[in-house]
């Protein structure tokens, strides 16, 4: 029985060049953390009302996340590809965003990020970056 690889080096590297997409196993381990994103997205009720958010079928959304992390993390700006440069609150301003659910958006990538072969410090950076634009997507207090 093989055992998954532990992605990220935890030499300190993340944010430099493309270490942290390197961590984050590229693009293939960004779509299967997105897609447990997406899986607690849809069964937490803690993030219903992000849920709600969203459209019935995740397929779009977990490929724009997964796209949008590969650039964000110093990888192929893939989202940029396909669907043109993102502005984080602009895309965001429809919607009621407040504290509880950036929370809870967080709460979900907590869940996803615990699921991954990641390095211990790799989790945890990626849930203190991923406060920004969390943070930054905020519509209301």
């Amino acid at each position: 029985m093989s055992e998954q690889p532990v992605y990220g080096q935890g030499d300190g590297s993340y944010g430099q060049g493309d270490a942290s997409y390197q961590a984050a196993g590229q693009y293939e381990g960004l779509t299967r953390l997105s897609e447990r994103f997406y899986h607690h997205m849809d069964s937490l009720p803690e993030a219903k009302t992000i849920r709600d958010m969203h459209r019935e079928d995740l397929t779009e959304s977990v490929e724009k996340l997964a796209r949008f992390l590969s650039g964000w993390l110093g990888g192929p700006k893939l989202y940029r590809e396909k669907y043109g440069p993102i502005a984080i609150p602009r895309a965001h301003a429809h919607l009621g965003i407040g504290t509880a659910e950036r929370d809870a958006w967080l709460l979900c990538m907590e869940k996803a990020l615990a699921e991954q072969p990641y390095a211990e410090d790799f989790r945890q950076y990626m849930l203190e970056q991923l406060f920004v634009p969390a943070e930054r997507s905020r519509t209301q207090d």
